[in-house]
């Protein structure tokens, strides 16, 4: 049966059986060059790696966005994001040796989707415990990736005025967004709501 059509109680089970045998796996792993299981201590290093890196990426990213807000408003904000975002990211990844990325899913540039079935499941259950009010960092071992994955919430009305309900969204900006993005849906966001997902992948060094 495909994953699109499971049904959502059915999803919602394979989901935490899958999260839990992934987050399991970061336990059973061994260190190439030592031999041994890694670990409890490393696991909590990685998420706290994680939110280190991730909260830098976001203040970069949010001190740019502000800048071009200043400089000409949400639509020339728009035009930052499409043209500055992905190098931001990219730097910082060099920065850090790893790779970073934002997906959601409801993608303003297809290149934020989700991108697996991993991605898919971690978005169901971050979407679960942000509608109870938990907000909960996640490290995954599967398939010799180490995957870091944090929610992104509206967090400023700023935010809004490029993501928010598009009957409020400026003229000006909303041409801009369809101009550039004619496959937008990030739109129609209420505040606090779940945007997306940091998506950090560690790299494992091999002997």
């Amino acid at each position: 049966m495909p994953y699109q059509q499971l049904k959502p109680k059915t999803l919602m089970k394979i989901m935490h059986v899958s999260l839990f045998i992934a987050l399991l796996g970061i336990f059973s792993c061994t260190s190439p060059k030592q031999h041994q299981p890694i670990a409890k201590k490393t696991y909590h290093e990685l998420i706290a790696k994680g939110a280190a890196i991730s909260n830098q990426t976001q203040a970069v990213l949010l001190n740019h966005v502000g800048q071009a807000m200043q400089q000409g408003g949400s639509q020339y904000a728009v035009s930052f994001c499409n043209l500055k975002a992905f190098s931001l990211t990219d730097s910082l990844s060099q920065v850090n040796n790893c790779t970073i990325e934002r997906i959601t899913d409801r993608p303003r540039n297809a290149a934020n989707s989700l991108k697996s079935q991993t991605d898919s499941l971690i978005w169901q259950w971050t979407a679960e415990n942000h509608k109870v009010g938990q907000q909960k960092d996640t490290l995954v071992y599967l398939a010799n990736q180490l995957l870091y994955y944090k929610p992104i919430r509206i967090g400023l009305p700023t935010c809004l005025q490029c993501h928010g309900n598009t009957n409020e969204i400026a003229p000006q900006t909303a041409q801009k967004l369809k101009t550039l993005y004619p496959n937008d849906q990030a739109t129609n966001y209420q505040l606090n709501e779940l945007r997306g997902l940091w998506k950090i992948q560690f790299n494992i060094q091999k002997d």
